[in-house]
């Protein structure tokens, strides 16, 4: 389906975790894995301008066929929904610059895809990721297996999607449209 490798996107304003996967025959590979750390000490813009830049540096080095981000569901915490939320907004934001489809997955969405069970634990992802994609030993931190998971989940849910056609699965949103609309214009010039 994809010739590209396809880039998840665990989003976190301390720890971004980042994987992407790429699949070939019957068999899926990690290309590349990691943390995007910053530090709590720093004043927010800088740590949001260090996110950014390593971002657009991997968007760059990978050239993702999508990227895949974890949809924001839930956050008991309001500060850490707010950094999460800000993650999210520059991966996004990254993305559509680089002209990349941008996909959303619940972490039920992505725990289901890649243990079979929508409720597993961080532990149960970490060791399913491994296994999958043939890795010496668990991803860690757990945001990288999060972000590996994401990868496996799109690169092997969108072949699906396609087959079944636009009126499949869920509704595109803003963004995606948005997205879709830039592109269509620009290679419209």
């Amino acid at each position: 389906m994809f010739d590209r490798p396809v880039l998840g996107i665990d989003p976190g304003l301390s720890r971004c975790g980042y994987g992407a996967v790429r699949a070939r025959g019957g068999s899926t590979t990690a290309v590349v894995y990691g943390v995007i750390r910053t530090s709590p000490g720093e004043e927010l813009a800088a740590r949001l301008a260090v996110l950014e830049a390593e971002l657009e540096r991997l968007v760059h080095e990978v050239r993702p066929a999508a990227v895949a981000v974890e949809r924001v569901l839930f956050q008991t915490n309001v500060r850490t929904a707010m950094s999460v939320g800000q993650a999210s907004g520059l991966a996004l934001a990254v993305a559509a610059r680089a002209g990349v489809p941008v996909v959303h997955y619940s972490p039920n969405e992505v725990k289901l895809a890649v243990t079979g069970y929508g409720a597993a634990d961080k532990s149960q992802v970490q060791h399913m990721v491994a296994r999958l994609l043939g890795l010496a030993e668990p991803p860690r931190p757990p945001d990288v297996a999060d972000a590996l998971a994401l990868a496996l989940c799109h690169t092997w849910g969108a072949p699906m999607r396609a087959a079944a056609g636009p009126s499949a699965g869920t509704p595109v949103g803003k963004l995606e449209r948005a997205v879709a609309a830039a592109l269509s214009k620009e290679k419209d010039r």
